[in-house]
C-alpha cells in the first residue's frame, strides 16, 4: 500500500534498563540511557520511536513499565513498546503510561487469537505484530522467537498474512540475517510480505547507509524504516537522512 509520508523510526533495544545494540541479536554494546536517547530522537526529527525490552520474553518477565512511563513523558511523537506482552492487561498498562502502540511477537505465535483479542479490545491501530524472520532456503523464511533463539518452523509470509487477517494494524519485519550487519535490509522478504497484506510494513534489520533506507522504501516497498546503531552512534543524522530521501523524491515529513 502507498501511505503518504514514509516514516523514520529509531529503535531502542533495552536490556537491564540500558539501550543496547548487537549484531544478529548477540554481542550487545551499551548505547545509553533510554530516556535520554528517546529525548534526543524527539528533538532530532524522528517520526516515531520503538522501544523493545529485549530481555523480557527470554527472562519470562513483564515489560519495564516504569522506564516506558519516563520515556513517554519526554517524547511527543508516537511510541511503540514491545517485549514481554502476554495478556490484555499488559497492553492496558502500557497504553495507560503513555505509549501509543504495542508490538507483540512470541505471545502472538503461541496464541494467535491474542492478535484478534487485542485488536478488538484496543483497535488495530494500536497493535503491531513483530516478525523476526530468518532465511532457511533460497525463497523461504521462518519465524524465530525468543530473541532469535527458537525456530518455530512457521513460514514468515504465511504468518504475516495470518497476522494481518487477525487484525494487526502494522507489521514490524526484522531480518535476522541482516540485523546489525549494516549491509542493507532484506528487501525481497519485505516486498513479498507487502504483496499479501494491506497494512503498513516497517522494515528492520540491516540499515547501514542512507541508500539502504532509500532502498527499503523503493525496492522493499516498506512504509517505514527502523534502525538503531546508525542513529544511536550518530553515524547518520535523521534530518540529513530526510533531506537525502526528499531529494530522491521519497515523501517524508520534514
Amino acid at each position: 500500500m502507498d501511505y503518504f509520508a514514509k516514516r523514520i523510526i529509531p529503535c531502542l533495544d533495552v536490556n537491564n534498563g540500558r539501550v543496547v545494540k548487537g549484531v544478529n541479536f548477540v554481542g550487545l554494546r551499551d548505547a545509553g540511557d533510554p530516556v535520554e536517547v528517546a529525548k534526543r530522537y524527539n528533538i532530532e526529527g524522528a517520526d516515531e520511536i520503538t522501544f523493545l525490552d529485549i530481555g523480557a520474553t527470554h527472562e519470562g518477565r513483564d515489560t519495564i513499565v516504569d522506564v516506558v512511563k519516563e520515556v513517554a513523558k519526554e517524547v511527543f511523537i508516537p511510541l511503540t513498546v514491545g517485549g514481554g506482552i502476554r495478556k490484555l492487561s499488559d497492553i492496558y498498562k502500557l497504553l495507560n503510561v503513555g505509549c501509543d502502540k504495542v508490538s507483540i511477537n512470541s505471545s502472538a505465535i503461541k496464541r494467535p487469537n491474542f492478535i484478534n483479542e487485542s485488536a478488538k479490545r484496543f483497535g488495530s491501530q494500536c497493535i503491531v505484530v513483530a516478525i523476526d524472520a530468518k532465511r532457511v532456503d533460497d525463497d523461504k523464511w521462518h519465524i524465530f522467537t525468543h530473541g532469535g533463539r527458537n525456530d518455530t518452523g512457521l513460514d514468515a509470509i504465511e504468518w504475516a498474512k495470518e497476522a494481518y487477517n487477525r487484525g494487526a494494524g502494522e507489521l514490524l519485519i526484522t531480518s535476522m540475517d541482516a540485523d546489525g550487519t549494516k549491509a542493507g535490509f532484506d528487501n525481497i522478504l519485505n516486498k513479498k510480505i507487502n504483496k499479501v497484506v494491506n497494512i503498513p510494513i516497517i522494515a528492520s534489520g540491516g540499515a547501514g547507509t542512507m541508500k539502504h533506507i532509500e532502498e527499503a522504501f523503493t525496492l522493499g516497498e516498506a512504509d517505514a524504516a527502523l534502525a538503531a546503531s546508525i542513529f544511536h552512534f550518530k553515524e547518520i543524522d535523521i534530518m540529513d537522512l530526510k533531506e537525502y530521501l526528499h531529494n530522491k523524491n521519497i515523501p517524508v515529513r520534514r
